[in-house]
């Protein structure tokens, strides 16, 4: 590692020298700081000659095998590491395994050595260097998806170019004992050879929350700040170090008061983990007996074992998009078939709430772009043809969705599988595809499938300002409400969180989303209809005591979110709930309302 002057004459005179970074594993490490480095895997575009192609191929294939046999190895590995990164990581490799298959990386990589006479490093860094930039230029809210993508892309494509060059791996074998493992970044197979018994905690330059080695590193419960900029250039081997994971801080050199105080959070960390992992298998009830469903959000299936490390009662939002992503056709109804089978079984009988394909030209879908369907984007995708008004306009998609969920339906047991219908503003829209399930459902059936007696409900998205306003209407077409805060809360603002320069306006606490989740779950409660909110306010702790005073019973959100909120709801009594939501909704200013949300929390927190 290298130092500027200033920090070396810090460290000379032993001052506290405090790095921020991204928190994304919550806990405290004490330790010497461990630095590895990661030798560069450099493809220099080489060419060849037409005759060598045949050579080149074969040198991509021996890669290719060889790299499964890499995978296969940590999958081996992690036999050692405890169940639940056991269930976190092998899905992922297998994901990885998976792209070292027929994708549209190894594709490309063998169609630029015919094409364009590349060298089989130079061909797949070229390759994953477009795929890459496609991803990047995508406009779309899910950030973490893309950047997870963009990584996968990434990682494998390194490891393809380190074995084509004979370039080595990064060696983890040597850490001692109870050392914080700064990088300048690591990949998920990295993290996959870290031992959770020796290593303290993992902070590197790169990286975020959301992406995979994020995941990893959670699900082995190992304390790690990622995106640590400075770091690599401020710390040395051996130097004493606190890092928080919860805070995102790094602390080198720490002073006798920091580290005190980094002993008793540490000792405070290992006393709440504990209580947590015991909410796992306790009920989400209130003091005062009411039951409270806490289901989870899925974007891949590589987040199942997650899902059921958390306790969660079922996946109240199961996005289908993965399965058109990064594809050059569409996912026939055997596919998805499989797809969800593999969630459904999964859950062993818990329910599942399967959203049909919500897409809007911004969304990097390639079978769909380039022609298969041809929909355009027009100048602004938030407010053009995306999710259902699609998928009415493109029927053959949604038959070809609602046929393989009916038929997941059926194999299943009765009443754990439901469909969602996501960008609903009118109840026409809801009547239109229900008469597409119900001919979906009919031709099945004279096809000879067996499907359930009574089809899986048909519910709907409520994300817009239109749609929770209509919601007394659009609730005589539907089975059941989700309320998506996250649009909602766009819409109804017209804010567009991704911009920096009006993100500052995002607020869900805002009076008008407020009344309008208001007018959504009393429009469905007046009917005895199940109603969910499915957005990030269903994650937040704090604002729990609002959503159950308002009547919501259901929360779908983030796996990891599900233990802190199920701790909230046993602290609180519904009547408590009931009245602070009147007195929230009697305010018209936003600040006083997180006041308040603050406040009830403090107070709920000093009575348990």
């Amino acid at each position: 590692m290298k130092t500027d002057p200033s920090k070396s004459k810090a460290k000379a005179k032993g001052r506290e020298v405090a790095i921020p970074g991204i928190a994304v594993s919550p806990g405290v490490a004490i330790g010497p700081v461990f630095d590895t480095s990661d030798p560069p895997a450099e493809a220099p575009r080489r060419r060849i000659a037409a005759e060598a192609i045949e050579a080149e191929r074969h040198k991509l294939n021996a890669a290719i095998a060889f790299s499964r046999k890499q995978i296969g190895k940590l999958k081996t590995r992690i036999g050692v590491l405890p169940e639940e990164a056991q269930e976190e990581i092998s899905p992922l490799l297998d994901a990885h395994l998976m792209m070292l298959g027929n994708s549209r990386l190894i594709r490309g990589a063998r169609k630029r050595i015919e094409a364009e006479l590349l060298g089989a490093e130079t061909a797949v860094a070229a390759e994953a260097e477009g795929i890459i930039a496609a991803i990047q230029a995508i406009k779309d809210d899910d950030k973490a998806g893309l950047a997870r993508r963009a990584a996968e892309v990434r990682d494998i494509a390194r490891r393809l170019v380190r074995n084509l060059t004979a370039t080595p791996f990064r060696s983890l074998k040597d850490l001692p004992e109870g050392c914080i493992l700064v990088a300048e970044e690591l990949t998920p197979a990295d993290a996959a050879l870290l031992d959770p018994s020796r290593i303290a905690g993992v902070a590197t330059e790169e990286g975020g929350a959301d992406g995979h080695t994020a995941i990893m590193l959670r699900a082995l419960g190992i304390p790690a700040v990622l995106g640590a900029h400075g770091l690599t250039e401020a710390a040395e081997r051996g130097d004493p170090a606190v890092l928080d994971g919860a805070t995102g801080r790094v602390v080198l050199h720490p002073s006798a008061a920091t580290l005190a105080e980094a002993k008793d959070r540490l000792a405070a960390f290992a006393r709440e983990r504990t209580k947590l992992s015991k909410l796992r298998r306790l009920p989400a009830e209130t003091t005062d007996g009411e039951q409270v469903e806490l289901q989870a959000n899925l974007e891949i299936p590589q987040e199942l074992p997650l899902i059921a490390q958390a306790g969660a009662q079922g996946i109240g939002l199961l996005r289908t998009e993965f399965l058109f992503m990064n594809r050059e056709d569409l996912p026939d109804e055997d596919a998805q078939v499989e797809a969800y089978t593999q969630v459904v079984e999964a859950m062993e009988g818990q329910p599942v709430t399967i959203r049909v394909l919500d897409w809007g030209g911004e969304k990097d879908m390639e079978a769909l772009a380039e022609g298969v369907v041809p929909v355009h984007a027009g100048g602004n995708p938030a407010l053009g043809l995306r999710g259902l008004r699609m998928l009415l306009k493109r029927p053959e998609l949604l038959e070809v969705q609602f046929a393989a969920v009916l038929r997941v339906a059926a194999a299943g047991a009765d009443g754990n599988v439901r469909l969602l219908l996501p960008m609903v503003t009118v109840p026409e829209e809801v009547r239109q595809a229900r008469e597409i399930y119900e001919r979906v459902a009919r031709r099945l059936r004279r096809r000879g499938e067996r499907l359930p007696e009574k089809l899986p409900p048909l519910g709907v998205m409520i994300e817009t300002p239109g749609a929770a306003l209509a919601a007394d209407a659009i609730a005589l077409e539907a089975d059941f409400f989700a309320i998506g805060t996250n649009d909602l809360a766009m819409y109804t603002l017209a804010v567009d969180r991704a911009e920096a320069e009006v993100s500052h306006l995002y607020d869900p606490l805002h009076p008008a989303v407020l009344r309008l989740v208001q007018f959504a779950t009393e429009a469905a409660l007046r009917l005895r209809m199940p109603v969910s909110i499915c957005g990030e306010m269903a994650g937040n702790p704090l604002l729990t005591p609002l959503l159950l005073g308002l009547g919501v019973r259901t929360f779908s959100m983030n796996a990891s979110a599900i233990p802190r909120v199920k701790q909230a709801v046993r602290a609180l009594d519904i009547g408590d709930c009931a009245r602070f939501a009147r007195r929230v909704m009697e305010q018209s200013d936003p600040a006083r309302i997180r006041e308040l949300v603050a406040g009830f929390a403090e107070g709920v927190t000093e009575r348990a």
